[in-house]
């Protein structure tokens, strides 16, 4: 079985770029079909109200449930003091199976992974280069599975995706995705 394990769904509400404006599934449903993918995990576009956003995932979730999992997007800051009943609704309403969290919101928190260690949910946190973090909560969630996208940096950060292999291969609790991957022999190292 395939599964993509990074794709945005849904609608946005920033305006800025197409994270956040528009994420329709119909020409990846078609790109996804011809590459022999079984599964796709599926998430918010960029948005300022991620309850609203994972309901609306859960809606498109609802439509091919054979075909996607939803993971409930959660901003660490904005959304502290309610990550536990975010994803819960999520979980226990809409079926979802992951939390995403992104730093382009704010990085990482203890309740975010608190949350995902109660519920035994994977977290997939695009750290945007910042590798050094990882040491730090993988270390400190052994327990909780961490996907970080991008082999740990969008497109062209060769740098950052190069440092992203000592943590890959030294913790057994983090995995990694290759969207938006360019380099193959970096890939190839992974």
């Amino acid at each position: 079985m395939i599964i993509d394990c990074h794709c945005h769904a849904g609608k946005g509400d920033g305006l800025t770029g197409p994270w956040d404006t528009d994420a329709p599934l119909d020409n990846y449903n078609k790109w996804a079909a011809e590459a022999g993918i079984d599964k796709t995990v599926l998430f918010a576009a960029f948005n300022s109200d991620f309850n609203l956003a994972n309901y609306g995932v859960a809606k498109i979730v609802k439509t091919a449930p054979d075909k996607y999992f939803g993971f409930a997007f959660v901003n660490a800051t904005k959304d502290a003091g309610r990550i536990f009943q975010m994803v819960s609704t999520a979980v226990n309403d809409y079926g979802f199976c992951g939390i995403k969290v992104h730093r382009y919101y704010s990085s990482i928190s203890r309740e975010v992974c608190e949350t995902a260690r109660k519920f035994h949910l994977p977290v997939l946190y695009d750290v945007m280069g910042e590798i050094a973090q990882i040491d730090l909560f993988a270390t400190e969630y052994p327990d909780v599975s961490f996907i970080i996208p991008h082999l740990g940096s969008f497109a062209d950060d060769w740098k950052a995706q190069l440092a992203f292999l000592s943590p890959l291969e030294r913790f057994s609790n983090v995995y990694t995705d290759l969207s938006g991957v360019r380099r193959f022999d970096l890939i190839e190292s992974a």
